[in-house]
């Protein structure tokens, strides 16, 4: 598959069929005429987008504003209930690859990186371990209230092939808001992603975007955290210092505009979480030199405290539905009309991708590089 460039990422968002003819096709390079069929965009927003053609980024290369490349981080949550969301993120994303291409070309700059919502996901399996093969020596594993639960992680963490008294970390797996290059666990991908970038995110000169996205993004049902952290990961994924940061070298630029997504089942919760929505707003735009306008966030998350909300009642047991997500709303609506809000039991994400590729768009067409 040729490689894809930005125009190709952003067109990922916005939700395109692949009923391109070929060369000739309605898709292909140079088609013009009114509404973009294979986009349902206006002519005037495709041109926004139109970063492969023409001028640098689609503005005029003596321009201070516009930019050409875009850094995509997503933040999905790897709990037990996550397993559905988790294909609808990959399903709603390679159908879009070749009818872009076709039209755009492969070219611009994108950087794209997974993390996950724990530091590492067999982190509770080693302690586990210990407390059951104490209990088995008793020979009552299982059947004691005090046993009863170690015994029982430790057997999940066994179906999520952590070895006991085996399993090491790799290299920055146990630190949180890594970039996820081998998801391993319960439902995970279990598979070394080994990007064309040799870093901890894709970029434009992935051979097969859309299969190594499906590596990263497949982050698994198997985190042992008591509960998830998504705010603190992806604080910690842009944060300059951060052990993260370290790990995720060459991923934030100051010159590319930033797209966070996150998508959790749950609300961050202020018990143990580290932060507060004015605090994680504040953090990302530090990330962005104070340039908050050059940052778009995409929240998929509970709705079911919304009038006409999607999701029903969160249940661990069955894996389904949402709890409300105030906080995680409140963080989303801080950044007005670049922050976009969907639902996270929607079975298609690509309408609510396509909501926000103007928002994309803009901030790109707008961004004025720092320096």
């Amino acid at each position: 598959m040729a490689t894809i460039g930005l125009g190709a990422a952003l067109g990922l968002l916005c939700g395109c069929a692949d009923t391109r003819e070929g060369p000739s096709g309605p898709f292909a390079a140079g088609s013009t005429g009114g509404d973009d069929a294979s986009t349902g965009l206006s002519e005037d927003t495709a041109t926004i987008l139109d970063v492969g053609q023409g001028t640098m980024g689609g503005v005029d290369p003596d321009s201070v504003r516009g930019c050409d490349k875009v850094d995509f981080l997503f933040v999905v949550d790897n709990s037990g209930s996550m397993a559905d969301e988790q294909q609808a993120l990959i399903d709603s994303f390679p159908q879009f690859i070749s009818a872009i291409d076709a039209r755009i070309g492969a070219s611009h700059d994108f950087q794209m990186m997974v993390v996950d919502v724990d530091a590492w996901v067999f982190g509770e399996c080693s302690p586990a371990c210990s407390e059951a093969a104490a209990c088995d020596a008793a020979a009552n594993c299982g059947v004691t209230e005090e046993c009863g639960f170690p015994c029982a992680l430790r057997d999940l963490c066994e179906q999520g092939d952590f070895a006991c008294g085996q399993t090491q970390p790799e290299s920055c797996e146990d630190v949180l808001g890594a970039g996820v290059t081998h998801p391993r666990g319960r439902g995970a991908s279990a598979t070394a992603c080994d990007f064309a970038t040799g870093a901890r995110y894709m970029d434009a000169n992935e051979p097969d975007l859309a299969g190594a996205f499906a590596c990263a993004a497949k982050v698994g049902t198997g985190s042992s955290a008591d509960t998830e952290q998504p705010m603190d990961a992806m604080v910690q994924a842009l944060s300059s210092g951060s052990a993260a940061a370290t790990c995720n070298t060459g991923f934030l630029r100051d010159d590319a505009i930033l797209v966070v997504t996150f998508i959790t089942d749950e609300d961050d919760d202020p018990t143990d979480s580290t932060g507060s929505p004015q605090g994680w707003f504040q953090a990302v735009a530090d990330s962005k030199h104070g340039d908050d306008e050059a940052v778009v966030v995409l929240g998929l998350f509970g709705d079911n405290d919304q009038p006409q909300g999607l999701c029903t009642p969160l249940s661990h047991d069955f894996a389904t539905g949402a709890e409300p997500a105030p906080r995680l709303r409140e963080f989303v609506q801080m950044w007005g009309g670049r922050g976009h809000v969907g639902s996270v039991c929607a079975h298609d994400y690509a309408p609510f991708f396509s909501s926000a590729v103007d928002s994309i768009g803009q901030a790109c067409d707008e961004f004025v590089p720092p320096g």
